[in-house]
């Protein structure tokens, strides 16, 4: 059984055809996806769609076997968490509090538990944010915020992770240190699906790219593989060059 298989998946906004075209993929178990392509390519909508927010207009997606059409909001949280692309800025609640909110799909009472509690403590050691617990959200710069949102996700637990561009307020110790954790979340036994526009570090670092273009997948493999130059000059229109350093370290550069 597969984590995560979408079959033929399309979607259209009103006035809009196409953004999404018949993807089809399988991720069978723990690794790190990302998922490049120029802007307005489908990737924030295809994760909308893999995590219920939008209904597809065609194709199935299913989550550890089961059609996510069938599940009902709370059961379909405890599988998938979803970090979007846009930070809420006038939060009125602490890092701790907005990282707690992770634990609603478990909810069972008017109080948290002990349960709740333990995943608070994990998700706020693994993001970093010992430091921010008591502090208000609203008062966190957009890089802090963005990693208390991840650490929301993490709270919940959930098997699959949807992130939409995380590290677009990071900088690069922040950024480095986030794909890292990745890395030990994949080793943990999650998937993770990573919206970048970082593709040198998502070369480096991601098992797996899918490449977004016009609303069909371009591609799908190991960065070597889906990251042909010829490949993303043709999506990206401007030129990619694989190097490799003196130590052997291989990398990805584009422009003229």
């Amino acid at each position: 059984m597969s984590l995560l298989a979408i079959d033929g998946l399309c979607y259209s906004y009103p006035g809009r055809e196409g953004v999404l075209r018949g993807i089809t993929a399988v991720a069978a178990g723990p690794e790190v996806i990302a998922i490049a392509g120029p802007n307005g390519a489908g990737k924030s909508t295809l994760l909308d769609v893999l995590a219920g927010q939008k209904t597809p207009a065609a194709g199935t997606c299913f989550l550890q076997g089961r059609d996510a059409l069938t599940m009902g909001r709370e059961e379909l949280c405890r599988i998938v968490a979803h970090v979007p692309q846009t930070i809420p800025s006038d939060v009125p609640f602490t890092v701790e509090e907005v990282v707690l909110t992770g634990r609603i799909p478990y909810g069972r009472g008017l109080y948290e538990n002990d349960d709740d509690f333990a995943a608070m403590e994990l998700a706020i050691e693994r993001t970093r944010l010992e430091a921010f617990r008591g502090r208000r959200y609203s008062t966190l710069s957009g890089g802090e915020k963005q990693r208390v949102l991840v650490a929301a996700a993490l709270c919940q637990q959930a098997p699959i992770l949807l992130l939409d561009e995380p590290s677009a307020h990071l900088d690069p110790e922040n950024e480095a240190l986030l794909w890292e954790l990745f890395a030990s979340l994949r080793d943990a036994g999650h998937l993770i699906l990573v919206v970048t526009h970082h593709l040198a570090l998502a070369a480096q670092n991601a098992d797996r790219i899918w490449l977004l273009d016009g609303g069909r997948l371009a591609a799908d493999g190991p960065p070597r593989d889906a990251m042909r130059p010829a490949d993303l000059e043709r999506v990206f229109r401007v030129p990619f060059h694989w190097h490799q350093s003196a130590e052997g370290r291989v990398f990805l550069t584009y422009g003229r």
